[in-house]
């Protein structure tokens, strides 16, 4: 185990964290804080969510044998609520805080360790000094326990590391620190440079087949194409970058930071290996890699949304518990509009394929019934109580900021395309420039609009933003160029509900105002079979037994009631179920290829 460098205390900053690996198979590192100058009643705190995912996480819940020392002897501390503490500290003397943290959680939110790889947060791992967040921050990473072959990666600038990235790190204040998560393991590592700025991609998870330089040029690209959007030819207002991406078998996510992202993406959906003289297949919408590529995307727009240009609510975070705003519709929903439009842009997706991507996001958001139940700015207001806690009814009492937010953006750009003044692009960087890249409110939002489209857009901010109507988004697709159909429904839409097909046909989530509804379905329901009317008196009733949805329909037929068998709580019901009218999903196509060219031509 490596041990750190000794200092003076005049030396020190203000304050140190020495984070090493104490145990992969106990998915434990242990800590320790220096604080240099403390307070005589120094309270220490770890933080209770993480910037950029709206929830109450609670991560003092893993965290263990907390010790405070002044000088080798023991400090005395004092728990003072669920996530805070309190040393009766020497103020002449630096204060030592050691502790362990086990860390099992594989999302990008909180930490994780084990013999394959290991991550963490700040949040996860360090305590804050209350009243010195502002001071100096140095993060000392050592391997402790690690696996031969680790490496480091983070975003955070180094002082002093080695060729494998162990070492010390300094950030210039907490929430510097807190915005840089780290990565450890043997992972795969690649760079390039967009608009001047180096960039590092490090992947862990990964097979011998996965294409890394391919990867490593796509996001080259929708990184050039950003950096150009935001500043022209200017530089970025970061002089490095870092993703951190883990493959795994089942997951998907990502977190934003000021000059990094962590990333989660199945395994399935990195770019492969092509064979000799093979040439890559045009991406399509069902494609895993345009997932990914879109995934990366709208973090890196991030970068710029929602880290710099950000909610005045977030001027500054408060750690300790909720911070509620109004603007997630923007900073998420728009970031979500500009995500698969730069894969266009960049070049990397051809029109058909985007609008394949916009017609998804319309039938998500129409297939929702809790869009006539909640607006966005609601959606945003609450997203720590509902959105990030699912349950059976979410469908039908909630709307998702990112998917009708990214339609209200795709609204607003083409009516302000479609009345000839500006377009959102120049509203964004308007914002941006007006801002210095800094808080914003709503009225600023507003004001842009105005300012560059000519008029005011109090009406749609009104309907599309703070009600729950229907927004015009297929009428004004249609002007701009797409040919707007419509498909026929899936089974489980039209009978208002969605289910989970394995190990047999469970009910999972009711939909508002359906057919499933009216019959009397529950969530958690086992749907065993289906029974139907004698065809004449004093017959059987003709009984079933289902396993899939598809099995109701092909034994339906033509008939148009039958009911439902399902088992709820052990108990066998019957629910009567009358087959409803035929619903449709909407479909774009390229209509005229002209005018959307002039709203969706990539950057040349």
């Amino acid at each position: 185990m490596r041990r750190a460098r000794t200092r003076p205390v005049a030396e020190l900053a203000g304050l140190q964290y020495r984070v090493s690996v104490l145990s992969t198979q106990a998915h434990l590192f242990a800590i320790t804080l220096t604080i240099a100058r403390p307070d005589a009643r120094q309270r220490l705190a770890l933080p209770v969510w993480i910037p950029g995912s709206y929830l109450v996480r609670e991560f003092a819940q893993h965290l263990q044998h907390l010790q405070a020392t002044q000088g080798g002897e023991p400090v005395p501390l004092r728990q003072l609520d669920k996530n805070s503490w309190q040393a009766a500290a020497d103020p002449s003397l630096p204060l030592t805080l050691q502790y362990e943290v086990y860390a099992f959680d594989a999302s990008v939110r909180t930490a994780f360790l084990d013999a394959t790889r290991g991550f963490f947060n700040a949040t996860s791992l360090c305590l804050r000094a209350i009243g010195q967040e502002d001071q100096p921050h140095e993060l000392l990473v050592e391997p402790g326990q690690a696996p031969a072959g680790w490496q480091v990666a983070t975003g955070l600038a180094p002082v002093q590391a080695d060729a494998a990235g162990y070492g010390l790190y300094r950030a210039a204040n907490y929430d510097e620190l807190a915005d840089c998560p780290v990565e450890l393991g043997a992972f795969w590592s690649g760079t390039f440079e967009a608009c001047g700025v180096p960039h590092r991609f490090v992947v862990s998870g990964a097979g011998g087949w996965f294409d890394g330089a391919r990867l490593l040029a796509d996001t080259q690209r929708i990184c050039e194409a950003q950096i150009r959007f935001w500043h022209g030819d200017q530089k970025p207002p970061f002089d490095r970058y870092v993703f951190m991406l883990h493959a795994s078998g089942d997951g998907y996510g990502g977190l934003e930071h000021r000059n990094s992202t962590a990333l989660i993406c199945q395994r399935a959906d990195l770019p492969k290996l092509l064979k000799k003289d093979e040439k890559p297949a045009p991406l399509k919408a069902t494609d895993g890699y345009t997932t990914l590529l879109g995934l990366i995307s709208h973090e890196y727009f991030h970068t710029w949304n929602v880290k710099r240009l950000r909610p005045a609510e977030f001027a500054r975070y408060d750690y300790d518990a909720e911070n509620h705003t109004e603007l997630l519709w923007f900073f998420e929903g728009f970031t979500s509009y500009y995500d698969d439009l730069f894969l266009r842009r960049a070049g990397l997706i051809d029109d058909a394929c985007y609008l394949q991507l916009v017609a998804k996001n319309l039938n998500q958001v129409q297939q929702t019934p809790g869009r006539l139940v909640q607006s966005v700015a609601q959606a945003s207001f609450e997203a720590w109580t509902k959105y990030y806690r699912v349950q059976e009814n979410t469908p039908n009492a909630t709307v998702s900021y990112y998917t009708k937010g990214a339609l209200v953006a795709l609204s607003l750009d083409l009516t302000l395309r479609a009345e000839g003044h500006s377009t959102l692009d120049h509203v964004m960087r308007e914002l941006w420039a007006r801002s210095a890249g800094g808080p914003i409110r709503e009225a600023d939002i507003a004001r842009a609009l105005k300012r560059l489209g000519g008029r005011a857009f109090d009406r749609e901010l009104r309907d599309w933003v703070h009600g729950t109507g229907e927004l015009p988004a297929q009428d004004l697709l249609a002007a701009q160029g797409a040919k707007v159909q419509q498909d026929k429904a899936p089974l489980a839409q039209q009978l208002g509900l969605r289910v989970s097909e394995s190990g047999g046909l469970t009910v999972k989530n009711v939909l508002r105002g359906g057919a499933a509804e009216a019959a009397g379905l529950a969530a958690g329901d086992e749907w065993l079979g289906v029974e139907f009317a004698p065809p004449k008196r004093g017959a059987p009733a003709e009984s079933w037994r289902v396993t899939r949805l598809d099995d109701v329909a092909q034994l339906r037929g033509q008939r148009s009631r039958l009911t439902a068998l399902v088992s709820r709580d052990r108990r066998l019901l019957r629910c009567p179920l009358d087959w409803p009218a035929e619903a449709h999903t909407v479909r774009l196509t390229v209509g005229d290829v002209g005018l959307l060219a002039r709203w969706l031509a990539p950057a040349g």
